[in-house]
């Protein structure tokens, strides 16, 4: 008996005999019903209070549990005059991959908490997580007006949780805008660095936070064996700039714009490069920003801004309009903020007027390194 076989065409497809089209379907239905096909991996839901995230020792007195490391960036994101405190945790018996010095490996199990108080009380408490797969779980928790516990708000954030004043109020954030942040560099956690951590702290940062005595750096990070290996050479770094001016300025644009405005995130075709890089000789915003042409300009800016910034002329810098105005289709940052951050602003006014036209135009190669 001569045995026929059917072919059946699929469009762009090499043609598959039926007959194993069909052994390969049935197969594959018996291991569904035997439950030896591996299902796709749940995602992990964050817990309903924030006390069960395992911040604290004792949380009818909320007392933070000592073996978390409390720690503050030297040059810390501002968000409307909040007061923070931070936290990041480590499973027993592992360490940060510092090998490289500007994207961090953290371990999986590690998480973080950055709570936020408004007028003396806590208003949110954001968490990350790094999963089994790599990923990040992000979650925020707002706190109850008598400031005795903490429940998990929406994906989609909440607003009004703290009146700014002039119908302005804080917004604790949505997941996505979460991610549009985080996941706007080479790694997800922002603040805790070799920058940001250095023991050569910049007495002129704005809104620096003395380092507490209980608050690690790189250096002790380092010592107990938690971050290994870091460059020898990175261990104390300091932004290499002209003035104690200019590292501040520097050193917040770092904080509160490389986070998005970098050589490596969705941004990086702006050309705009306001991350600092350990060991760099020239700051990448000094080369991509100073006397450098606005790329587009955005609704609402000035015909005058036609630099990002301009030398001596700091109302006529775009990135000074955007630092100093709250039009949404204008204003930088875009996210994280409803007032201006008058202090800050002045520091860059005052860094802008006191700089000069660079004499040799830096080169950015297409990393947004210095050539």
């Amino acid at each position: 008996m001569r045995r026929i076989i059917v072919h059946r065409k699929v469009s762009g497809s090499p043609r598959v005999p039926l007959a194993a089209l069909s052994a390969a379907l049935i197969l594959a239905a018996g291991l569904v019903a035997a439950g030896e096909a591996v299902p796709p991996a749940a995602a992990l839901k964050p817990p309903l209070r924030l006390e069960d995230t395992g911040l604290y020792a004792d949380a009818a007195t909320l007392a933070v549990d000592p073996r978390h490391l409390a720690f503050s960036p030297q040059y810390p994101l501002w968000t409307d005059g909040a007061a923070k405190r931070r936290w990041i945790s480590l499973p027993p018996g592992t360490a940060i991959d510092g090998s490289d010095p500007e994207a961090w490996v953290f371990p999986v199990g590690t998480r973080l908490w950055k709570e936020f108080s408004f007028a003396g009380r806590p208003i949110e408490t954001r968490y990350l997580e790094r999963l089994a797969d790599g990923r990040w779980l992000y979650a925020a928790y707002a706190w109850s007006a008598d400031g005795r516990e903490a429940r998990l708000v929406s994906e989609r954030g909440q607003r009004g949780a703290f009146p700014l004043g002039n119908g302005r109020s804080h917004t604790i954030p949505g997941i996505s805008d979460c991610k549009a942040c985080h996941q706007g560099g080479r790694s997800d956690v922002l603040g805790f660095s070799a920058l940001q951590l250095s023991p050569d702290r910049d007495p002129g940062a704005v809104h620096g936070e003395p380092r507490r005595f209980a608050e690690v750096d790189l250096k002790e990070l380092i010592a107990r064996g938690l971050l290994v290996g870091h460059p020898p050479s990175h261990e104390a770094p300091r932004i290499a700039a002209a003035s104690a001016t200019e590292r501040a300025a520097l050193g917040y644009l770092h904080g509160n714009c490389g986070h998005c405005h970098n050589a490596a995130g969705p941004l990086r075709t702006v050309g705009l490069y306001l991350r600092y890089e350990a060991g760099s000789n020239v700051a990448p915003a000094l080369a991509s920003a100073v006397a450098h042409p606005v790329k587009r300009p955005a609704p609402g800016q000035s015909p005058e801004a036609l630099m990002r910034i301009e030398p001596g002329h700091p109302d006529r810098s775009a990135l000074i309009e955007r630092a100093a105005s709250r039009y949404p289709a204008l204003q930088m940052p875009p996210l994280g903020t409803e007032l201006i951050d008058e202090e800050a602003l002045a520091l860059l006014r005052r860094w802008v007027a006191e700089a000069e036209a660079p004499r040799q135009k830096a080169q950015l190669n297409e990393k947004g390194q210095i050539r």
